[in-house]
């Protein structure tokens, strides 16, 4: 027998850590070539690992929560009689396993490459141990399934399943979790009844011969410690680059939308949009694109070069949509939004925020952005200061649509009315031009005909 250790490989471009999600083997468990051997976390996407050998699970060399580098040992591996042999492993040019060959079943190891994501073509497995536990508690679902509903807040008992043996699907938890209310009333804990505590060192008390004082119970619950790492780590020092980068200025106006929630309204009836989702921010979506093609300097970069400065104005549009997922903040943007139709744009948008959610989304989906919207009205807020994304110029949030007293004609009449913010790089954009492109997409809500123009 032959023991293969199996190293954290890069999954991304220029990953340098993971954090360590879930095992999905256990020591003893045997696996074949390309059997999923544990789900990690990076800062962008979470990951699938399926295993580059064949045999049985000897030790997991690192717990779950944990992060680790590049490179380091996860698992061992130990090929047996039981086993179809050790595959043969060659390393792709960030030293991850690439394909493989197994003795005596022709098995071929998935290769990782850049995309974030992996993709199987092994031969569906026998239901393992631990499936068949969770199938014994009244509800089958697969661990990632579990941990997905967990992440959203799902009950799996509540769920109907659709799968073909009766078990749960993603796509089932995926349905519960946007039928359920996006706030849920939460108990509010009660404050502790001990103000200020102070814990002596009682190594210190005793040096200096003095009675170590015995301290009161220490109230857990008062304090939480929440270690900075994944998609929190990245999203932090992007912010901070940003902030503190580029000189940002934001501007906003009031928008009379009662037009835009009429055609969503018609859109949602229409044949052609019956297996689409279809809200306000498809409108939105559009009128920025419309806009970006008046204001260009809105969708372009500054560029630190090697003779100076420059500024890349982009005559393209790949509309990145922040998406808050139980992973935290991502940015997944539609590459070539311009090129798209009303139905395109909605089924890329409802795919771009269904991915976030299942934490599905790859880091080649967030990268290239060329400005960005913020949809703060799903949370009930009317206007932010958003912080722009970097590598971009412009971001636009928009606010919750709500009806309001409005001006019409004279007549105060109430209307469906929200607000429309932007805060811009003014190294890039001066204040005409932020002005003139918050007014425009301003108008297109106002009045959406303006897009058959």
């Amino acid at each position: 027998m032959s023991t293969q250790t199996f190293v954290l490989p890069d999954v991304g471009e220029g990953l340098t850590e993971a954090e360590i999600v879930s095992w999905h083997v256990a020591p003893g468990d045997t696996v074949a070539v390309n059997d999923v051997l544990v789900e990690i976390e990076t800062a962008k996407s979470l990951v699938e690992l399926p295993s580059p050998f064949s045999g049985a699970v000897g030790e997991l060399l690192v717990a779950e929560g944990a992060t680790v580098n590049v490179g380091s040992p996860i698992i061992t591996i130990v090929a047996g009689a039981d086993a179809s042999g050790p595959a043969t492993v060659g390393q792709t040019e960030h030293g991850a396993p690439a394909e493989a060959s197994a003795e005596g079943d022709g098995a071929v190891l998935v290769g990782y490459g850049t995309g974030g994501e992996v993709k199987s073509r092994r031969r569906k497995p026998a239901a393992t141990a631990q499936e068949r536990v969770e199938a014994s508690v009244g509800v089958v679902a697969k661990p990632p399934i579990r941990k997905l509903a967990r992440d959203l807040g799902v009950e799996l008992a509540s769920v109907s399943p659709t799968g073909p043996a009766g078990e749960v699907t993603r796509e089932d938890v995926m349905r519960q979790a946007s039928q359920a209310s996006v706030f849920r009333n939460i108990e509010t804990p009660e404050w502790g009844d001990v103000r200020e505590e102070t814990i002596p060192v009682a190594a210190a008390a005793a040096e200096a011969s003095v009675p170590a004082v015995s301290a009161p119970p220490r109230d857990d619950a008062r304090e939480e410690t929440i270690a900075v790492k994944g998609v929190r780590k990245a999203t932090s020092s992007a912010m901070v680059q940003s902030a503190y980068t580029a000189p940002h200025v934001t501007v906003w106006t009031d928008v009379d939308a009662t037009r835009t929630m009429e055609l969503v309204k018609r859109l949602k009836a229409s044949p052609d949009f019956a297996d689409t989702k279809v809200s306000p921010l498809l409108i939105m979506a559009r009128a920025v694109i419309w806009a970006v093609r008046r204001t260009p300097m809105v969708n372009a970069a500054w560029v630190e070069a090697e003779g100076g400065a420059e500024i890349r104005v982009r005559r393209y549009v790949n509309l990145g949509i922040a998406a808050a997922t139980p992973r935290g903040l991502l940015v997944p943007n539609i590459k070539d939004a311009q090129d798209l139709s009303m139905r395109e744009l909605a089924r890329s948008l409802e795919k771009l925020t269904l991915t976030a959610r299942e934490g599905k989304t790859t880091p080649a989906d967030q990268q290239q952005g060329t400005i960005t919207i913020t949809n703060i009205g799903v949370f009930g807020m009317d206007a932010g200061t958003p912080i722009i994304n970097p590598g971009e110029s412009g971001i636009v949030a928009l606010g919750t649509i709500r009806q309001k007293p409005w001006v019409v004609d004279g007549e105060v009449r109430p209307r469906w009315v929200t607000t429309v913010a932007g805060s811009f790089d003014h190294r890039v954009v001066d204040g005409d031009g932020m002005s003139r492109f918050i007014a425009d997409v301003a108008s297109i809500l106002e009045e959406p005909a303006l897009l058959l123009d």
